[in-house]
């Protein structure tokens, strides 16, 4: 009989790509996954991997019990959405990964909503980037993520993964009275000659910042980096420079600068995502109303 474990261990290395990556997501030794892998295809009778240099790939037989196994594991998940579905009540852990200004803003109502509604459930929260969270999720290390999307930068489609969109966030300049915002400077392409304050190279929120500029026919002069919003907004308050943020940012943290809206009307998208399957489980159909609920009731600051 297939071991339901070592089909998710196949299933992680044809997303991952490597044993040593199987590993590292899974807080394995290499030398275990492979192990696991070796007594799967003695399961099998046929086999799954090959050697292709130093690293392994599937064959087809591989291949098509990653195809198999994708079904059995949501089909898992479905049953134990079932099974919890049968209590009277919402008990346990869940584990939540999420990103800075929702860990800032949103969570902590969760919290006090979770805590009032079922306190014999345990949250557990992690702020990671929505790229990472994507596959830790797939791997079973979150039941939920909260992430966000840049305008422009779609997300693929990704098989097994159960994603609602929970609202849009606009996306402004931020700029401290220094620089004349609303009377000399009204539109990006004003804020060409000033210093700009952004995220690191790499982070969806700076590529998009670099694009939204260069669209506005400009290359962004970046003299300050931090992956801290609240370290950007102070920088711009203090007239160091321009930054672009989200509205989420100011839901309990009172501005000091002043707001210029773009154009285009650029947004953020935020939405939540679970495995398929893992959709029906009450704790996580809890916790997606009450998400609703909470962004509902955001402040808004920004006019």
């Amino acid at each position: 009989m297939l071991n339901l474990h070592r089909m998710r261990l196949l299933v992680e290395l044809s997303r991952r790509g490597t044993i040593g990556q199987v590993a590292e997501a899974l807080s394995y030794s290499a030398s275990t996954v492979s192990q696991q892998l070796g007594q799967l295809e003695n399961e099998a009778g046929v086999p799954l991997l090959e050697q292709v240099g130093r690293r392994v790939r599937l064959t087809n037989a591989g291949e098509l019990l990653v195809r198999h196994a994708e079904g059995i594991l949501q089909q898992v998940e479905r049953a134990q959405a079932a099974l919890a579905a049968t209590r009277s009540d919402i008990v346990g852990e869940v584990r939540v990964a999420t990103f800075q200004t929702a860990a800032m803003t949103l969570i902590p109502r969760v919290l006090e909503e979770m805590n009032v509604r079922h306190p014999d459930l345990t949250l557990y929260l992690t702020e990671i980037q929505p790229d990472s969270a994507t596959s830790a999720l797939q791997a079973g290390e979150f039941d939920l993520i909260l992430g966000e999307e840049y305008p422009g930068y779609d997300q693929p489609q990704i098989s097994g993964i159960d994603r609602k969109m929970l609202f849009e966030d606009p996306m402004r300049i931020y700029v401290a009275d220094k620089w004349k915002p609303n009377r000399d400077r009204k539109e990006l392409a004003d804020f060409a000659d000033v210093p700009w304050i952004l995220e690191p190279k790499g982070k969806p929120a700076r590529d998009w910042a670099e694009t939204a500029c260069r669209a506005a026919g400009f290359v962004p002069r970046v003299r300050f980096e931090s992956a801290d919003l609240l370290v950007l907004a102070r920088l711009a308050e203090t007239g160091h420079g321009a930054t672009l943020l989200p509205d989420l940012v100011w839901d309990g943290y009172r501005p000091q600068a002043q707001f210029v809206s773009i154009a285009s009307k650029p947004a953020r998208q935020v939405y939540t995502a679970v495995r398929t399957g893992a959709e029906a489980r009450p704790v996580l159909v809890e916790l997606r109303n009450i998400l609703v609920s909470v962004s509902d009731r955001r402040i808004d600051v920004v006019q």
